[in-house]
């Protein structure tokens, strides 16, 4: 809008109604000034600072290995990345001992999943301790993720679910596994060993190393 200075030059602005005046010098005023319009987020995510590597076709072999502990590492992360997919995300998986511990990463465009998801794939037999979730912290603030995903054949314990609600990280342990892949995947697996009675303690009364792969 543009108005000469003689429009305006005499105004006392205690008794001008804005809205009225505005149409006297022919803006457009919108009905409610105070409601803002919504836009759509624009978000640019830089994949440059990660090693991508090939996509893997792993569903394709699972109708005769369904039990999960039989994948080798590489092709659990490939499921993973697959099941992000079909979870209506893009997902990339990271070449293996390059990744920084990052075994994969997320786009999204929800509001709750926009920017970067980092994700690690454990496919262990026992515990995930507490000290793999804070690795993945470190890697989140590393890479500025927005948020952290630990995905698992195994369990946590309460002291990790617990960090991992105060530090934007979702945690899919065994049996939230065996349901996503189901509902997303349409396949029915094996998510490998059976939890102890007290697999919820918390991690520091049990222990926090790793088990072995099988």
């Amino acid at each position: 809008m543009e108005a000469e200075r003689a429009e305006f030059q005499d105004l006392v602005r205690a008794d001008v109604n804005p809205v009225a005046y505005l149409k006297r010098l022919n803006a457009l005023v919108s009905p409610n000034p105070y409601n803002l319009e919504a836009i759509e987020p624009f978000i640019t995510v830089d994949l440059k600072r990660f090693r991508l590597s090939e996509d893997m076709n792993v569903l394709s072999g699972l109708d005769s290995r369904r039990n999960l502990l039989k994948l080798s590492p590489t092709a659990f992360e490939h499921l993973v990345r697959e099941l992000f997919v079909a979870m209506d995300a893009e997902a990339w998986t990271t070449i293996p001992s390059k990744d920084g511990g990052v075994d994969a990463v997320a786009t999204g465009d929800d509001l709750f999943f926009s920017g970067v998801c980092l994700i690690q794939a454990k496919r262990w037999s026992r515990l995930v301790g507490l000290e793999a979730v804070h690795a993945l912290t470190g890697v989140m603030a590393d890479h500025n993720a927005t948020i952290g995903v630990l995905v698992t054949t195994s369990w946590f314990g309460r002291a990790s679910e617990q960090f991992a609600q105060r530090n934007r990280i979702t945690l899919i342990n065994r049996a939230e596994l065996k349901h996503l892949i189901k509902k997303h995947l349409k396949i029915d697996v094996f998510p490998g060993a059976t939890p102890p009675r007290n697999a919820r303690a918390s991690d520091h009364k049990q222990s926090g190393r790793p088990g072995p792969t099988i």
